[in-house]
C-alpha cells in the first residue's frame, strides 16, 4: 500500500501517517520519503522521522528511539487517563449533589406554591365569611328598623282608614237629615269618632333611616400589597468565610464569638440575611457545647458558644448543609485567659465589616443541643428589660407617682406626690389607677388660675368592661412649693369630673390632652371620634371634629390658639379654631414625607412649627403652620437618633426636641434640625413603654410611663 499523499497546505511536521506495510505489521511511514519507515523521533520538532530525514533537514536535531518515545507517551497517556478517571467519582458526587439541590429547589418551589395557594384560599374564605357576616348584620339591622317603622306605618294607616270610614258614615247621616238616622248614628258612631279624635297616635318617627357602611380598606389594601415575601440568598459554602478568636481558642465558661461572612459564587459579599447556617462544637467523645447563631440581616452572622471543660474541640460551620471554607476548625479550650494567644478578633471582625462591640450576650441553651439560628433581636423593646444607657448629661429621676386608692384615701395616698395635677382615668368607683398612661400636657399658668403651685395634666386609660366612670381628678398643691418639697404633706384633693359614655361631655377613650391659653382643657377622645373641651373647673363646653375625625390621638395648641389634632386612624393632622371651624388639614396614609403611618402626638415650637411623631414610620416630622413639610429625622433601630415607634414629643425653650421612644423604652433629645444630642437618663428607674411627655416651666421632663402604670418626673438640664 502506498503512503497517503500530503495535502498541498500540510507542513513538513505533519509528514507521517500510520500505515501497515506488508510483512512488517503496523509502522509509521514517512510521507516525505516513500516506503521509508520512521524509526527515530526528532525531539526538537516533536515528530517521527526516517533515516533520510536525518540526513536532510533534521540532521542537526537531537533524536531518540521512536520505540522509547512511544513507550513514554503511552505511559503518560495512561497516567492522564487514570487521572481523568479519578475525577469521575468527584464529578458524579457533584452531579448528584446538584441534582439533589435541584430536586430540593423544585420541592421547595412546589411547597411554597402550595402554601401561597393555601394562604390566599384562607384569606378568600375569611373575606367571604366577613362578607356574609356584614350582609347578615345588614339584614338584621335593616329588619329591626324596618319592623319598627312598618308597625308604626300600619298603625297610622289603620287609624286613617277607621277615621275615613266613620266620617263617611256620619256624613251620610248628616246629608240625609233623617232625625232617626242622626240619633242612631250619634249613638253608634259618635263615641267612636270621639275616641279616634282624642287617641294619641305615634306621629313622630320611632326609628331613623340610617344604614351606613364603614369600610377602612386603604390600610388593608396596603397590607395585601405588601403581603408575603420570597426569601432567598445567593450565598455558597465554598466562598463563605469565618473569622474571630473563637476559631482557634477559648476559655472555659466564657463565651467565644465567630463571625461568618457569606459570599456568592464570585466571592462577592452577600448583603442580605436569611441564609441557613448551622454550627456545632463537638469533643472527640461526641458531646456538644452550647451555642447560638444570630443573623445580622446584612450577610454576616454571629455564632457565640460556651465550652464547659478543657480540651480540643471541633467546630463545624455549615451553609445549606455544606462545610464553609476551612470547616471543620480545631479549637483549643483552656482554663485561663492567660493561656490564650494574642487576640485577632478585632482585625478579623474589621475584615468582615463587624465588630465585637456589637455583640450581645445571649442566654445559653440546654446542654447537648445544637445551635439554633435566630433573627437579630431588636433591643430595648417594650416587652424586654430596658437597657441602661450612658447619658453625657447627668439627669436624675425626681419622683414617680402611681396610685390605686379608693374614695377619700385618694387624698391621703397622693399627699406630697403631685404638683397641681389633673388626672383623667377610667377606673370606676372613684379609683385612681394609672394603668395605661397615654398623655401628659405641659402646664400653662392660666390652667391653674386661682390655684397655688403648677399645673400638670395627665391622662390614664383602662378599657376594662366593668369600668363605668371616666373622671378627671384635680389635686392642688398648696403654696408655691418646689419639686424638692414633693414629700411634704401640703397636697389636697380638689375636685373631679367626667363620666364614661358616648354623649357630648362624656368620655369613652381619652388619649391626648392639652391646655388652651384661656385655661380650657382639651381632651382627644379616640373612640368617640371627637375632641372635647372643658373649662378649667371641669364643666363641659363644646366638642370639635365630630364627623371629621376617625381616631384622634394627640392634641396640642399653637401660638394662634388653634387646636392641633393628630388623627391616628386617618393618618391626618387637623387644625381647628376653638369654635370648631376647620382651619386646614394635611397628611395621608403612606411612607412619604407628607404621609403618616399611625401618627401619635404633636408639639409646637417657638416658630409655630408643628412636630409630629410618626409611630410606624419610626420618625419625627416637622411642618409649618400651613402644613407644609419642612424636615424629618429618625429611622428604625436602637442606635443614637433611631426609633422603635416614637410617641410623645415636646420642645424646650431652646427649640430642642424631646421624643419618647416607646419601643426602645427611652427618651431622646434632638436639636431643632433633628440632630441627636443626648438621652434623658432613666437608668435609676427604667421606663417601660413611655408615651406622652411634657416639659414643666422650671425645666423638668414629665413622662407617662404606660408599662409601669405611672408617670415620672426627671430633671432635664437645658
Amino acid at each position: 500500500m502506498e503512503a497517503q499523499q500530503a495535502s498541498p497546505d500540510s507542513s513538513s511536521e505533519e509528514c507521517t501517517v500510520l500505515e501497515a506495510l506488508p510483512g512488517k505489521g503496523t509502522a509509521l511511514i514517512c510521507s516525505q520519503h516513500k516506503g521509508k519507515v520512521s524509526v527515530l523521533y526528532c525531539l526538537a520538532c516533536e515528530n517521527s522521522v526516517c533515516e533520510d530525514c536525518m540526513n536532510g533537514e533534521h540532521a542537526e536535531h537531537p533524536t531518540d528511539s521512536l520505540e522509547n518515545i512511544v513507550d513514554q507517551q503511552l505511559a503518560a497517556l495512561q497516567d492522564r487517563v487514570d487521572s481523568a478517571k479519578n475525577r469521575l467519582p468527584q464529578i458524579r458526587r457533584a452531579v448528584q449533589s446538584l441534582r439533589d439541590i435541584l430536586q430540593q429547589l423544585n420541592s421547595q418551589r412546589s411547597s411554597i406554591e402550595e402554601d401561597i395557594h393555601s394562604s390566599f384560599s384562607e384569606l378568600h374564605k375569611t373575606l367571604d365569611t366577613r362578607k356574609s357576616v356584614l350582609l347578615m348584620e345588614l339584614e338584621v339591622t335593616y329588619g329591626l328598623k324596618q319592623k319598627v317603622l312598618q308597625a308604626q306605618l300600619d298603625t297610622l294607616l289603620q287609624e286613617e282608614a277607621a277615621i275615613n270610614y266613620n266620617c263617611s258614615l256620619t256624613g251620610e247621616a248628616l246629608d240625609g237629615e233623617n232625625k232617626a238616622v242622626i240619633l242612631q248614628t250619634h249613638k253608634d258612631v259618635g263615641e267612636r269618632l270621639g275616641d279616634l279624635a282624642s287617641q294619641g297616635l305615634p306621629l313622630q318617627p320611632e326609628e331613623n333611616d340610617q344604614l351606613d357602611l364603614m369600610m377602612e380598606i386603604e390600610g388593608l389594601r396596603k397590607s395585601i400589597h405588601n403581603l408575603g415575601t420570597i426569601v432567598t440568598t445567593s450565598a455558597v459554602a465554598s466562598q463563605t468565610e469565618a473569622s474571630g478568636e473563637g476559631l482557634e481558642q477559648c476559655v472555659v465558661g466564657q463565651p467565644a464569638t465567630v463571625v461568618i461572612t457569606t459570599r456568592d459564587k464570585s466571592g462577592g459579599l452577600c448583603k442580605t440575611g436569611n441564609a441557613i447556617i448551622s454550627a456545632e462544637v463537638c469533643t472527640p467523645d461526641g458531646s456538644v457545647a452550647d451555642g447560638e447563631i444570630v443573623d445580622h440581616k446584612n450577610g454576616t452572622y454571629e455564632f457565640q458558644y460556651t465550652v464547659k471543660k478543657e480540651g480540643h474541640f471541633s467546630l463545624a460551620l455549615r451553609l445549606y448543609d455544606q462545610h464553609i471554607k476551612g470547616s471543620p476548625f480545631q479549637i483549643k479550650v483552656t482554663s485561663s485567659p492567660d493561656d490564650s494567644p494574642p487576640t485577632t478578633t478585632a482585625a478579623n471582625a474589621a475584615s468582615t465589616g463587624s465588630s465585637d462591640g456589637g455583640a450581645r450576650k445571649r442566654s445559653a441553651k440546654s446542654p447537648g443541643s445544637r445551635s439554633r439560628q435566630k433573627g437579630v433581636r431588636r433591643g430595648g423593646s417594650l416587652f424586654s428589660t430596658p437597657k441602661k444607657r450612658v447619658n453625657p448629661i447627668e439627669d436624675d429621676l425626681i419622683f414617680r407617682i402611681a396610685c390605686s386608692s379608693v374614695g377619700e384615701s385618694v387624698r391621703r395616698s397622693c399627699v406630697g406626690c403631685l404638683v397641681t395635677g389633673w388626672f383623667l382615668e377610667c377606673k370606676g368607683d372613684n379609683t385612681l389607677d394609672f394603668s395605661c398612661w397615654e398623655s401628659i400636657s405641659s402646664p400653662f399658668p392660666r390652667a391653674s388660675r386661682g390655684l397655688s403651685g403648677r399645673g400638670l395634666m395627665t391622662l390614664s386609660c383602662d378599657q376594662s368592661a366593668r369600668d363605668e366612670r371616666v373622671q378627671v381628678f384635680l389635686v392642688r398643691f398648696q403654696g408655691n412649693a418646689d419639686v424638692s418639697d414633693i414629700f411634704s404633706n401640703t397636697g389636697e384633693f380638689q375636685s373631679r369630673f367626667g363620666v364614661r359614655g358616648r354623649l357630648p361631655g362624656q368620655l369613652q377613650r381619652p388619649t391626648g390632652v392639652a391646655v388652651h391659653p384661656n385655661g380650657d382643657i382639651i381632651i382627644a377622645d379616640y373612640d368617640n371620634k371627637w375632641v372635647s373641651i372643658f373649662s378649667s373647673e371641669g364643666k363641659y363646653k363644646a366638642k370639635l371634629g365630630s364627623g371629621r375625625l376617625m381616631g384622634p390621638k394627640g392634641v396640642s395648641v399653637d401660638q394662634n390658639g388653634h387646636v392641633i389634632v393628630v388623627d391616628n386612624k386617618a393618618c391626618t393632622v387637623f387644625i381647628f379654631q376653638p369654635s370648631g371651624k376647620l382651619v386646614t388639614k394635611f397628611g395621608s396614609r403612606g411612607n412619604g414625607d407628607r404621609q403618616f403611618a399611625g401618627p401619635h402626638f404633636a408639639a409646637v415650637n417657638n416658630n409655630n412649627e408643628i412636630i409630629i411623631t410618626d409611630f410606624h414610620n419610626h420618625s419625627v416630622k416637622v411642618f409649618n403652620a400651613d402644613g407644609e413639610f419642612l424636615l424629618k429625622f429618625g429611622s428604625n433601630g436602637e442606635g443614637n437618633g433611631q426609633f422603635n415607634a416614637p410617641t410623645g414629643v415636646a420642645v424646650d425653650v431652646n427649640g430642642n426636641i424631646i421624643v419618647a421612644d416607646w419601643g426602645n423604652s427611652r427618651i431622646q433629645v434632638f436639636d431643632g434640625s433633628g440632630s441627636f444630642l443626648s438621652y434623658i437618663n432613666t437608668a435609676a428607674d427604667p421606663l417601660y413603654g413611655p408615651q406622652g411627655l411634657a416639659l414643666t416651666s422650671d425645666g423638668h421632663v414629665v413622662v407617662a410611663d404606660s408599662g409601669n402604670h405611672c408617670f415620672k418626673v426627671y430633671r432635664y438640664l437645658q
